[in-house]
């Protein structure tokens, strides 16, 4: 099966935009979310013809997440190792940046901005410019977020002083900066149909019966083992694909209890379970658009969930604080989500929000209905009306040049 082509490693740039350097810095805090969304945005801007190097404290996930990556088989990004970015020499070695991004808030290496600091003081007379500065923040529907979106933030101190950092924030609506996705992206989106969900699941070795398909990829959602019982004991066949680490550990932690919750002996009810193996950020895509349901997790998977154009559930990161449940309530307020979807996001992250429905809260024949497909192509729909994050980068980056 090939790879769809808002992925394939890109043999010549897709547009005409002039070429330039960019610097992103990822640290990998947990979970593989930040390095994700890093390499999703380096290869998107390699694919428009610009160059990447991605300093990472942490890159074997992209092992398994883009193959190729540490070999070095996807023009135009190169990957390297975080701890060379505090090597003044190794710096001072390098073409310059036309632009630094700053993942998720990290901090670069103050022997990385002092090395470039030197290099274009040394070279004032060649006209060289201090980079385009950004720190990418977290995805969040939050209001504050079309506040403080492209604010400027001034250095005061240290070899870049008088310089300017610029926050940057993905977003949801018109007033934010949008978020990943690939030109090619509804293009392929469109061409992805039975035939292409057949030969996914074939590939990836699932024996498939026909049954409804949901994708599991969480934490350790309160709700999942009331799923589990209800999916063994419905009158629906199903059959539940189980992303590796977190989800697959939290499902056959809790089996047994939801067994004895249907009523039923292992082996009986309605519920089919197939763990997949660690998937590349394409086959992911594709395990999603191969679903009838998808249940994620994340930042990233959230975007892909609604390019994948399904009904979904998002299991959010819960936070000690409970900050969670008012980022998943602006969420849902954002998308004016159906009440019987706010009620099963509420069930599976355990807070309680507003506008939801009466009864049941797993109803999945509620999620079933089509009016909750119309609401996933809907939201697809006026998502992909805005522009996308690395389209917005490139002409903030282009008005501070």
């Amino acid at each position: 099966m090939s790879l769809p082509a808002h992925l394939l490693p890109p043999d010549a740039p897709l547009t005409n935009l002039p070429h330039s350097q960019w610097e992103v810095f990822c640290r990998v805090i947990d979970n593989f979310g930040d390095i994700g969304v890093c390499w999703r945005l380096c290869a998107d801007l390699a694919s428009r013809g610009h160059h990447v190097r991605l300093w990472a404290d942490d890159s074997s996930p992209l092992q398994w997440m883009a193959p190729g990556a540490l070999e070095g088989t996807w023009p135009g990004v190169q990957v390297l190792d975080w701890a060379l970015s505090h090597n003044s020499a190794y710096v001072a070695s390098l073409p310059p940046a036309t632009v630094w991004i700053e993942g998720f808030g990290c901090e670069i290496a103050p022997e990385f901005i002092a090395a470039c600091a030197d290099f274009i003081r040394a070279g004032s007379e060649n006209h060289f410019k201090p980079p385009v500065w950004i720190n990418l923040e977290y995805l969040s529907a939050e209001s504050y977020v079309e506040r403080c979106h492209a604010l400027p933030s001034p250095v005061m101190q240290g070899p870049a002083k008088g310089w300017t950092k610029n926050f940057y924030y993905p977003g949801f609506t018109q007033g934010t900066g949008g978020l990943l996705r690939e030109p090619a992206l509804l293009q392929d989106e469109a061409n992805w149909g039975p035939t292409e969900r057949t030969a996914w699941l074939q590939v990836h070795g699932v024996a498939w019966q026909g049954e409804r398909l949901i994708s599991l990829f969480c934490y350790e959602p309160p709700a999942l083992g009331a799923a589990l019982a209800h999916w063994m004991a419905g009158p629906e066949p199903t059959l539940l694909l189980v992303t590796p680490g977190r989800a697959t550990r939290a499902v056959k932690a809790i089996w047994t209890e939801a067994l004895a919750a249907a009523g039923l002996q292992d082996g009986q009810g309605h519920l089919r379970v197939h763990y997949l193996p660690l998937l590349s950020q394409t086959e992911f895509d594709g395990l999603l658009g191969s679903c009838d349901v998808n249940l994620v997790r994340g930042e990233d998977s959230l975007v892909r969930a609604l390019w994948a154009g399904k009904p979904f559930i998002w299991n959010i990161y819960p936070q000690d604080d409970g900050a969670h449940a008012d980022k998943l309530q602006a969420f849902l307020d954002c998308l004016n989500a159906p009440p019987s979807l706010r009620a099963l996001h509420g069930a599976w992250n355990g807070v309680a929000l507003a506008g939801e429905a009466d009864g049941k809260p797993w109803d999945w024949n509620t999620l079933h209905a089509a009016e909750m497909l119309a609401a996933a192509q809907n939201w697809r729909s006026r998502l992909m009306a805005q522009p996308d994050l690395v389209s917005q980068l490139l002409n903030f980056v282009e008005k501070k040049r």
